[in-house]
């Protein structure tokens, strides 16, 4: 993971300047901290009706997901990498779908996906 490009995603969605002194590791999970973070606060938007607000959660969601995959070392990372590259591509699918249709199923499968990963990227500290 290039820690440069994670920290200008990161910074780039309005969190918190901790961001500064993380380590690389700690700066992913930060990361899918936010990510995770605005897919709740997209569902919480869709489901009163807030539309401009549920597209701005959303797109921020995408940058994050965003940030997630240009930071993968795809020479370095092998079949991990790679498998990472295209589950990062489908969530931005799934993102789009979700803000396009109005649907909450979408937001839910990428938070769901986004927890897995997290899951095992918090087991490798």
């Amino acid at each position: 993971m290039n820690a440069l490009t994670a920290m200008r995603q990161y910074q780039s969605v309005n969190t918190q300047a901790q961001a500064i002194d993380a380590t690389p590791h700690r700066l992913i999970q930060m990361l899918m901290e936010g990510g995770l973070s605005r897919v709740a606060q997209a569902r919480g938007a869709m489901e009163r009706g807030q539309v401009g607000m549920k597209g701005e959660l959303i797109s921020k969601a995408i940058g994050i997901v965003g940030g997630l995959r240009e930071g993968l070392d795809l020479d370095q990372g092998g079949e991990i990498a790679a498998n990472l590259d295209r589950l990062y591509e489908y969530m931005i699918v799934r993102l789009l779908a979700a803000n396009l249709h109005n649907d909450l199923a979408p937001l839910e499968e990428v938070a769901g996906l986004l927890r897995n990963v997290k899951a095992g990227w918090d087991a490798i500290a």
